[in-house]
């Protein structure tokens, strides 16, 4: 079941959770308790005219082995068009957003800022296919159908900034991730989290995992780069995965796949990221 998260049943998870304390923002090294959130108040959203604005999804042709590939589970599991349309039910779009899958002729998805429009790459799908089965993945076409979802919501991120112009106080790639894990881990208005989508925010981290350890010895311009790095970015969405629901995931803590000094701190993670983008996302929510 797909599903965009209700912000007042958000809202209220980390108003019960925290009441006024929280932590500092998501970083990749480590975070602080904070005794309360800052005083200073927010630059309100702007609010956008409900124009009946809707995703539109097309599928431009794929000519190379990689780009069919990816294609061909794009079409086949129709996950795209599936998300697309839940955004458009839950979202106040001010225009029609056109979603395009396409031949890129690398491995990436992104926002176009000047066009308007979210492309998903047939390569990125085809990579997450090769990763997890060389890694031994039982399902690596069903991870990486997970993966494109989770990818998806990163640029959705990408796109509420732009056209909401919804303040940021970090590394916007960074704030995209959190938009991504929000949409996956936050329940819905029954209180209700898709098992499909945690498992989505489980196998984007492994995939930052395996890439960092592809990656081999980092150059120095890598540290530069606008992306946290791969196994930081990893170690980010095991500890909202985590904060989320500590008891049900008490295995990522056991299994060492974060470290406890980092663990202690995420459930007050996940209530500030939680309650920061409900407050965003609100004057645009249907």
């Amino acid at each position: 079941m797909v599903r965009i998260p209700t912000v007042w049943a958000v809202v209220m998870v980390g108003i019960l959770a925290t009441g006024c304390g929280g932590t500092t923002a998501p970083a990749p090294s480590s975070t602080t308790q904070a005794e309360s959130p800052t005083s200073k108040t927010p630059r309100p959203a702007t609010k956008v005219d409900d124009a009946g604005g809707r995703m539109v999804v097309t599928y431009e042709d794929a000519t190379t082995p990689e780009a069919k590939k990816g294609r061909n589970l794009m079409e086949r599991t129709h996950f795209l068009d599936e998300i697309t349309q839940a955004v458009t039910d839950s979202f106040r779009l001010p225009f029609d957003v056109p979603v395009v899958a396409s031949e890129c002729g690398e491995a990436n998805d992104y926002w176009d800022g000047e066009e308007k429009k979210l492309v998903m790459c047939y390569e990125d799908v085809d990579e997450s296919i090769r990763v997890f089965t060389e890694s031994g993945d039982p399902d690596p076409e069903d991870t990486a159908r997970r993966i494109g979802i989770a990818s998806f919501y990163h640029e959705l991120g990408h796109m509420a900034i732009d056209i909401y112009d919804l303040p940021v106080t970090g590394r916007e790639e960074d704030v995209a991730d959190q938009l991504s894990a929000y949409e996956l881990l936050a329940p819905d208005d029954k209180g209700d989290v898709d098992a499909d989508y945690v498992r989505a925010a489980r196998d984007i981290a492994r995939e930052y995992t395996v890439l960092s350890d592809a990656g081999g010895e980092l150059e120095k311009e890598a540290f530069a780069d606008v992306h946290t790095l791969d196994q930081a970015r990893a170690y980010n969405f095991t500890c909202w995965i985590y904060g989320s629901d500590p008891e049900t995931n008490a295995d990522i803590v056991k299994n060492g796949l974060l470290p406890e000094d980092r663990a202690d701190g995420c459930e007050g993670e996940w209530d500030q990221l939680t309650r920061g983008w409900s407050t965003l996302l609100e004057p645009h929510l249907r």
